[in-house]
């Protein structure tokens, strides 16, 4: 209660201070890169990652992911072999290839497997601009040779997954705040509440992104904590990330500003109802968000490197969000907008359903009589001995 008063006494310039930091915070979340993991993120010392680095050492980084292109001939025989040289002294002439390998011809179907060495390694950005060239190219490598190419290979496949989850980020996170507005409209009957909400998920969500940009791909406090290889984080990390941090924000969310209209409800005195509210609902907030830190920080201290990003980020943004956006930027907003935190144009307020979650209507509708009831007692005189 005593934080809650803190906050509220100067609300705008806590919500300016909050939403500076947050956001300062989530400025690398710009610079993230998607990938999936291969044996370059594995620990240090271990087989792969001794195998990944001598085989980069001595031969050049693409060698660990070398691209396999396929080429369709438009003829079986000898011509659709001559079409597959054809297509190979093609690709040697893309920027960023290393090595191309004799074509493996297949003479009975004209089709014929071609490897293709980027210079760099699967992570790189220029091994994805080669796939990206490749396929381009495509249509002007069909003109000149007669076959059609497509790119394909483990590297390949691990490009084209991460650019389908990160064109999923927009519409998943879309789904997300859409829901968010919905359920907080309906639960507190409030235009305030669910904008405010979503904002300061996003603001989490963001702070989190960025944080994972800091230490995992620029390197700070990678070596304290035990970080094998900077680069790009696990492909589906953001939707998990929001996910989890969607369901435990809308969570706190929930434990606090019910408590606060349950006392707005009641008293009708709005920055009372704010302070009061937070400090009954405050040390449920607390408790949960402590147990789902430890639990999420626990996991970074793992080596895998799938599970210590996806760890780190849960936990970071659930410190966030519950101490910093729920128990701070949630109370001075509400503090600083008064009773129009509860307002509701009239025409919503017709159509949506009255939920009640606060149990209001028993106040303003007293039980009915009932007559004949067990429960009735009648007294007519008392006598004493």
């Amino acid at each position: 209660r005593r934080w809650a008063g803190l906050v509220t006494r100067r609300p705008l310039l806590v919500v300016l201070a909050a939403v500076a930091a947050l956001g300062t915070v989530a400025v690398p979340a710009a610079e993230l890169r998607l990938a999936l993991p291969d044996n370059g993120t594995a620990a240090h010392g271990t087989p792969q990652r001794e195998t990944y680095d001598t085989v980069g050492e001595a031969f050049g980084p693409g060698f660990n992911g070398p691209l396999l292109v396929l080429a369709e001939a438009g003829a079986a025989g000898p011509d659709g072999q001559r079409q597959a040289g054809a297509v190979a002294a093609r690709l040697k002439e893309l920027p960023g290839v290393v090595k191309v390998g004799q074509p493996q011809y297949a003479p009975e179907s004209g089709r014929a497997v071609i490897s293709v060495v980027p210079g760099g390694g699967p992570q790189d950005e220029a091994t994805q601009e080669l796939v990206d060239a490749i396929r381009a190219d495509a249509d002007a490598i069909e003109r000149e040779t007669g076959a059609q190419v497509s790119v394909t290979g483990t590297t390949a496949i691990g490009i084209d997954v991460s650019d389908r989850l990160s064109a999923s980020l927009l519409p998943f996170a879309a789904v997300v705040v859409g829901l968010c507005l919905i359920l907080l409209l309906l639960v507190f009957r409030s235009l305030v509440v669910p904008l405010k909400a979503t904002v300061g998920f996003l603001l989490s969500v963001g702070a989190s992104f960025g944080a994972v940009v800091a230490v995992f791909q620029w390197g700070w406090l990678a070596d304290a904590l035990g970080v094998a290889r900077t680069g790009p984080v696990v492909s589906f990390l953001p939707i998990v990330l929001m996910a989890v941090l969607f369901g435990l924000a809308m969570d706190y969310e929930v434990f606090l500003v019910s408590s606060m209209r349950e006392e707005w409800v009641r008293t009708r005195r709005a920055r009372d109802a704010v302070v009061d509210g937070a400090g009954h609902a405050s040390r449920v907030v607390t408790a949960a968000a402590l147990i789902m830190f430890f639990v999420f920080a626990s996991f970074v201290t793992t080596e895998d490197a799938i599970v210590k990003p996806i760890a780190f980020s849960l936990a970071f943004g659930v410190l966030v969000d519950a101490f910093v956006v729920r128990m701070t930027l949630v109370p001075a907003v509400l503090a600083m907008v008064g009773r129009g935190a509860w307002w509701l144009p009239r025409g919503l307020d017709r159509v949506l359903p009255d939920l009640d979650i606060e149990g209001a209507r028993l106040d303003r509708e007293p039980p009915a009589e009932k007559s004949g009831t067990p429960h009735e007692v009648s007294v007519s005189h008392v006598t004493a001995d």
